[in-house]
């Protein structure tokens, strides 16, 4: 492989013309914060990041990464090429998609639902940056509807929350379903216990209150409306607790531990669901998915 040409032009002048495959690796190791989880996106050993990435610095004349037992990080010149790197490949996968007719387009709908939005949002950006001809929708519904909408054709992808151990679509990542109060709340030891849940279709409610029936628990419905917002909300002032994925639980809210004396919780599987007449961005946007999700489990 040509890594660095050299061209000397009529009157004399160097011109050197880097090659997109070392930026698209060294941008790799910068988004996948080190080198053996960019292998990992590229299909390439960590040796031959590590070498490209090397032979970059080579041809650059400088130090791009400082290395260390805890990952990488990038030099004052790294900093000066992450964002130039990104703009190039941009507008040369671009340029190529056009030129070529190779390019991805079309309109996809994306399925998800409230609380996962923001888990899933550097994915989505991610493949909104890298498909301009590509027009996303995105609906937000309870899973059971958002499963029923791929079904007819309606919604193209969707990720949706299932218990795992009766999962029917394609399990991408396991998430612990946990109890959620206030930091400073006592809502979880009023008897009978106040439950917050976003709404009757909420894949977490017949399962929460199965724990609690098992569980021997009395219980009370604070709110149902079918506004996560709103369900934290209750939560926050202390009216009451809730039932959410373990990494989706805001960071000013507490999750209870066995200390609060409440049932044990089943894991949920995140699924991916794709209709039957995939298009080309619904399949190429449920291969984001499901490499992202993947990723975060790692």
């Amino acid at each position: 492989m040509l890594l660095l040409v050299v061209i000397t032009d009529h009157d004399g002048d160097v011109t050197a013309n880097l090659d997109t495959a070392l930026l698209r690796t060294f941008v790799a190791v910068c988004d996948h914060a080190g080198m053996t989880a960019a292998g990992h996106a590229l299909h390439l050993t960590q040796g031959a990041v590590s070498q490209q990435v090397g032979r970059l610095e080579s041809a650059l004349g400088t130090t791009l990464f400082v290395r260390s037992r805890r990952g990488v990080r990038l030099t004052p010149a790294g900093e000066r090429l992450i964002g130039r790197a990104r703009e190039m490949l941009a507008l040369h996968d671009e340029l190529w998609a056009d030129m070529t007719g190779r390019g991805v387009a079309g309109r996809v709908t994306l399925g998800v639902p409230d609380d996962l939005v923001a888990v899933l949002a550097p994915v989505v950006k991610g493949f909104v940056e890298d498909h301009p001809r590509v027009e996303l929708s995105l609906v937000c519904a309870s899973s059971s509807d958002l499963s029923a909408e791929v079904g007819r054709g309606v919604v193209d992808v969707a990720v949706v929350e299932e218990l795992h151990e009766s999962a029917v679509g394609e399990v991408v990542a396991l998430e612990r379903l946990v109890w959620v109060g206030d930091r400073d709340g006592r809502a979880h030891l009023a008897r009978p216990l106040p439950v917050s849940v976003v709404s009757q279709s909420c894949a977490f409610r017949p399962v929460v209150l199965d724990a609690l029936r098992r569980d021997g628990r009395d219980w009370r419905t604070v709110f149902e409306n079918g506004s996560l917002a709103a369900t934290l909300a209750t939560v926050r002032m202390g009216l009451a607790v809730t039932a959410l994925l373990e990494s989706t639980a805001p960071v000013d809210l507490a999750v209870l531990g066995r200390s609060a004396v409440l049932p044990e919780l089943p894991p949920f599987a995140l699924t991916l669901r794709v209709g039957a007449t995939a298009s080309p961005p619904a399949v190429e946007l449920a291969d984001r998915l499901r490499a992202g999700l993947a990723r975060r489990g790692e």
